[in-house]
């Protein structure tokens, strides 16, 4: 570990969010702080943003970033729940240049992925591990002896002629009403086809339901162990400052 403190900043749809992290033990060091995702959410809207939440903390050193994109090597390739500006931004150099600091840039859920192999609910396991992340879509991390595989898009497999988050991310819970019950039906269905697909020793189900895990965890059927991810909505500026402290680019 280059540092035993970081700083992550995890962009989503609705909010942007912040802390210094404590690398030793993975939580965050300081209140974050959150502003509403600006509207609309084109790169330079975010930046400035951004560049607000480093400034509150006085913060100069790397720094972490995570986008609801495919990111290769700082480049935004995709944009879910942001402005479709982002598609083919160099958002590392566009941090940088807002803030000053060494960035790394990293996808939402493979920063969370980070955070739990790390700290959390796949620390010192080994084999095929997948995080999702149920929410708005379905976010995915694929980690293979704990090394990360980035950018996999696991959410959008086709499960039973439909798009998979359209019917198993949270979202579609709250839409359709449907009772916890019959959720986790859907996420099951979903996991069945995942697991035949790379046929994963551990599945980690991450987003805001992981906090009601106890009440569709369960409920789901499928050979694979799943768990509840353990940082819940600190895992991604959590895996940002990891990922920013060890120089990695996806």
């Amino acid at each position: 570990m280059a540092s035993a403190r970081g700083f992550g900043v995890d962009i989503g749809g609705s909010g942007i969010k912040g802390a210094p992290v404590d690398l030793r033990v993975g939580s965050l060091d300081g209140e974050r702080v959150r502003i509403p995702t600006p509207q609309p959410s084109d790169p330079d809207a975010v930046a400035d943003v951004v560049g607000m939440v480093v400034e509150r903390f006085g913060w100069t050193g790397p720094l972490g970033v995570t986008l609801p994109s495919v990111v290769k090597q700082g480049t935004a390739h995709t944009a879910a729940n942001v402005d479709a500006a982002w598609i083919g931004t160099d958002a590392a150099d566009l941090f940088h240049r807002r803030t000053g600091s060494p960035v790394v840039v990293l996808n939402d859920a493979d920063a969370a992925g980070l955070a739990e192999m790390r700290f959390g609910a796949g620390r010192g396991r080994g084999g095929v591990m997948v995080l999702l992340t149920f929410g708005t879509g379905i976010g995915s991390a694929l980690f293979l002896e704990g090394e990360l595989v980035p950018n996999t898009e696991f959410g959008h497999l086709e499960v039973d002629g439909h798009d998979a988050e359209t019917r198993a991310a949270a979202a579609a819970r709250d839409i359709e009403e449907l009772s916890w019950e019959e959720w986790a039906g859907r996420v099951s269905r979903y996991l069945q086809v995942l697991e035949n697909l790379v046929w994963p020793d551990l599945i980690i189900a991450g987003g805001g339901v992981s906090k009601k895990a106890q009440m569709w965890l369960p409920l789901v059927e499928c050979r694979t162990e799943v768990v509840a991810a353990a940082l819940q909505n600190s895992a991604g500026i959590v895996g940002a400052a990891a990922a920013a402290a060890e120089g990695r680019v996806p």
